[in-house]
């Protein structure tokens, strides 16, 4: 599954599309090194099959590869966090 990241001034998203369906983590960038995760969306046709995982795994990776600390706002990626205590370097707090 290939995961892109979208950026923009205030922060972005990363989305994957699975048989021509799109699914996201959006963030807003706080500062240089700090971003929040503010929502996941995974359609109803890709639940299941590990996308919403895969994207908050590719948003921890990031976070490493670029000196980041993550805020957990949405309730998905503060859950998967909470299950991975593996990520806890990246996330802030």
């Amino acid at each position: 599954m290939e995961i892109i990241r979208e950026d923009n001034k205030s922060g972005g998203r990363y989305v994957a599309t699975v048989d021509g369906h799109e699914a996201e983590i959006t963030f807003s960038r706080t500062s240089p090194t700090l971003i929040i995760v503010d929502h996941t969306g995974v359609p109803d046709a890709l639940r299941g099959r590990g996308v919403g995982q895969a994207l908050a795994q590719k948003v921890i990776e990031d976070a490493r590869e670029n000196g980041w600390r993550i805020i957990a706002l949405c309730p998905f990626f503060k859950a998967q966090v909470q299950r991975h205590p593996e990520w806890a370097d990246a996330i802030a707090g």
